[in-house]
This record gives C-alpha cells, sequence and structure tokens, in this order.
C-alpha cells in the first residue's frame, strides 16, 4: 500500500469515527433544580403516593397579575371553565380578575356551578343538545342562581333556537339566547351576517320564551395558518371586519340600549392579547394561559409561566436497559446513548403530557407506552430513587385536570414548600 492510500484510508477512518462522535446522543440528564427538588420533598412529606396534579400558587398568582394588566379598558373577562376545573381555582381566579363571568362546555359543570356559584354569569362555550338544556332545568335545584338573567345559551343554527324555543315553552320560562357566528374558524355557527334577520325574528316572535343576550365568535385559527398564507395581522383584522358586520345587522334591528348591553364574546388564551380598542368585542374569553400547559408555549404568552404539573412516584428504579426478548439490545444502546443508561417504572403513565423534572427522561419506543406503569429511561445523572417523584408538564389543562381527584394547590412557605389547599375537581 502506498503512503497516499494508507493516508486516505487514515483520513476517512478519523472522519468516520468523529461522525460518530458528532452524531452520538449527548448526556442531556441532571438531578432536580431546587424548584423541583422543593416539589419532590413535599410529595414525598404530604403526598396520598399516587399521581397527582399540582397548581403552583405562586406561579399562578403572578400570571393573574399579568393577565390582568395586559387586558385593555372596556374589555371584561370571561374565565373558560374547562380549563380550569375546580371550584377552588376558579374562585381563585375570579376573585383574583374581579370577574363573575365563566364559559361553561359541559351540562355536568353547569349544573354544578349554578349551585356553587349561585351569583356567576354564566355563557355556554359550545351549542349544548337541547337535552342537555333539558337535563339542566330538570336537575336544578331551588337556588339563589337565576337561568333566566344569568345564563346565556349558545345556538349555532335555526334549528337549534326552534328547538329551545320549544323547550322555553314546555319549561313555562325564558332562555336567553347567544349566537355563535363563524368569523373564520368555519367550525360551524351562523356563516354569514344575512342570516341574522330570521333568528332575531324567531327570538323577537317569541317573546317572555326568548331573548337575545349577545354573539360568540371563536378565532382559535389566528396565528395558526402558516405566515406565508395570512400573518397573524390579517386574519385578526378579518376576523375583526367580519364580528363587526355581524354587529352591524344588530345595530341596524335592535334599541341602542339593548345593544349596549349585549355580550359580544371572543378570544381565547392565545389570542385575548390581540383584541386592543380597535376590536368589536366588548368581552374576552381565557383560561389555560392561566396555568400554561405546554400547547400555550406562545410568543404572545412568554411572560406567563407554567403553574400546573402532574407528579408521579417512582415505583422502581434499576441500572442499564433490559429490552424483552432482546438481551443484547438494551446493553448496546445504553452503551450508545447516555440516556438510557437507567430505568425507571412510574405509577401511571400515557398522560397528555411531556417529561419535565428531573431533565433528560424520555420514553422508550421499543418497551412501548403503558397507563399502569409507564417507563422512563434517564442518564445516571438523573438520580432518582424509589419515591422520589416524575414531573410532568400537561399539553392542555381542559382535560389533563379532571384525571387525578382533587388538585394539589402548593405554595413556597418561609422555609419549605406546603400543600395550602386540596380543591376537589368538577363533575364529569
Amino acid at each position: 500500500m502506498t503512503r497516499r492510500k494508507l493516508l486516505r484510508k487514515l483520513a476517512i477512518a478519523g472522519a468516520a469515527a468523529a461522525g460518530a462522535v458528532l452524531l452520538r446522543p449527548r448526556d442531556e440528564g441532571s438531578p432536580y433544580t431546587p424548584y423541583f427538588a422543593a416539589k419532590n420533598a413535599l410529595l414525598r412529606r404530604a403526598a396520598p403516593g399516587r399521581p397527582v396534579l399540582l397548581i403552583d400558587l405562586d406561579r399562578l398568582d403572578a400570571n393573574l397579575v399579568k393577565v390582568r394588566q395586559s387586558l385593555p379598558p372596556g374589555k371584561a373577562f370571561r374565565v373558560v371553565t374547562k380549563s380550569l376545573p375546580a371550584l377552588g381555582l376558579l374562585q381563585r381566579v375570579m376573585q383574583a380578575l374581579s370577574t363573575q363571568r365563566l364559559m361553561v362546555f359541559h351540562q355536568p359543570h353547569l349544573s354544578a356551578l349554578a349551585v356553587q356559584l349561585p351569583q356567576a354569569d354564566l355563557l355556554l362555550g359550545k351549542p349544548l343538545p337541547v337535552a342537555a338544556a333539558a337535563t339542566f332545568y330538570r336537575e336544578l335545584p331551588r337556588t339563589a342562581f337565576a337561568p333566566a338573567a344569568q345564563l346565556q345559551w349558545l345556538i349555532d343554527s335555526e334549528e337549534r333556537l326552534l328547538q329551545y324555543r320549544q323547550l322555553a315553552a314546555t319549561l313555562g320560562q325564558k332562555l336567553r339566547i347567544n349566537l355563535e357566528i363563524d368569523v373564520g374558524l368555519h367550525r360551524g355557527g351562523i356563516a354569514d351576517p344575512r342570516q341574522l334577520p330570521a333568528l332575531l325574528s324567531i327570538i323577537a316572535g317569541a317573546s317572555g320564551l326568548l331573548e337575545l343576550a349577545g354573539l360568540m365568535g371563536y378565532d382559535a385559527h389566528v396565528g395558526k395558518i402558516p405566515a406565508v398564507v395570512e400573518s397573524r395581522a390579517a386574519s385578526l383584522r378579518k376576523v375583526c371586519a367580519r364580528y363587526s358586520d355581524f354587529v352591524q345587522v344588530l345595530a341596524a334591528r335592535l334599541p341602542a340600549a339593548q345593544l349596549a348591553a349585549l355580550t359580544l364574546n371572543g378570544a381565547g388564551s392565545p389570542t385575548f392579547r390581540l383584541h386592543g380598542a380597535e376590536s368589536p368585542l366588548n368581552e374576552l374569553a381565557a383560561g389555560s394561559c392561566l396555568v400554561k400547559p405546554t400547547d400555550f408555549d406562545l410568543e404572545l404568552l412568554a411572560d406567563l409561566q407554567p403553574a400546573a404539573f402532574i407528579a408521579a412516584p417512582v415505583l422502581k428504579a434499576l441500572p442499564g436497559l433490559a429490552l424483552p426478548g432482546l438481551s443484547s439490545l438494551g446493553p448496546a444502546w445504553a452503551a450508545w446513548d447516555p440516556n438510557r443508561r437507567r430505568t425507571f417504572f412510574i405509577y401511571g403513565g400515557l398522560w397528555m403530557a411531556q417529561p419535565e423534572a428531573p431533565a433528560g427522561l424520555r420514553d422508550n419506543p421499543l418497551y412501548g407506552r403503558s397507563t399502569n406503569q409507564a417507563i422512563l429511561n434517564g442518564s445516571p445523572r438523573v438520580t432518582l430513587a424509589v419515591d422520589d417523584y416524575v414531573f410532568f408538564r400537561p399539553a392542555q389543562s381542559e382535560k389533563v385536570l379532571l384525571e387525578f381527584g382533587d388538585l394539589l394547590a402548593v405554595r413556597k412557605d418561609v422555609r419549605e414548600d406546603i400543600v395550602e389547599a386540596r380543591w376537589p375537581v368538577l363533575p364529569t
């Protein structure tokens, strides 16, 4: 072999070795940060020994201050209950934001809140089958809550409006009607302002049975359309213009005082900060932003902190990586990837959530996922032991917060973290 060929082979081998080093996963593990170390100490001391859902009151309260400061003058705030589905949590948020307005999406929640918060102003966030409305009235006990003054049913079509008119006649009491309008999301609702007069005529012709309470137009698509198709600013302009078209139809048919009293609801956590003085809305709805699950890691919410975490006990902490039926693959994989050199089985699993702490934990795609004893791998720098807790950030709050029983409301006391309250979740 000539010297030139030898040097070429050595160069190729060196390049391959360097490439292998570059491709090899780096160690991403670490122990708890001080924040999660304190939460772990609290749970080892005071938790019930099963997966729990924590609400960090210090972070929640800080988020509430920032949200309140960002509300434009003249715009009321309506709290979305599906995102914060516990009475104690809702009461804390309502007090901090000085609002009695709630948006409700589920008949059992509606029934519970009418009893537990009889002073609340309730707006349905989606059109319910008329059978669900009938169930609400049938089950409503004698209470201070007055549906004819404090409840708005969402109606998305003439057919549903006629069903609710019949229900009002059967009940012998007035139903307040909020009309769902399509402002660009195209998920249903009244699509054309020219459809409004027919609905208004039905409401006006059912005096004593139906009353127009307002409009609701959800704009979740704003900011989610690829910018090359339509910018966020352009989407928002279209939403506001579309909403204004519907309001103009109302303005031509209603006395000024009645128009001024209507609820003109819209927005959501991703968009409520976009609606300034030029927006036709007089009421903004949001909820998830206050606890900030991962789906809401958005530019417009960058100043808010995650305040909700799943915490699951470690049942087994094992060295290495053993795979059933693949006895040689586990050690080889662990030798290549330092993040596969420890194995943990936890209590529960398969939640809509991602591991948050300690850092560097990941699912094992070959072993599979489990709702009973989920497996996680980590590096030797992940110093978890049996009975420690793995912390997850939920992807959303509206479903996940209902899966763990009472929410644990925790805060930092003078010397250590404490459980300040246990909040039962709303009925499912």
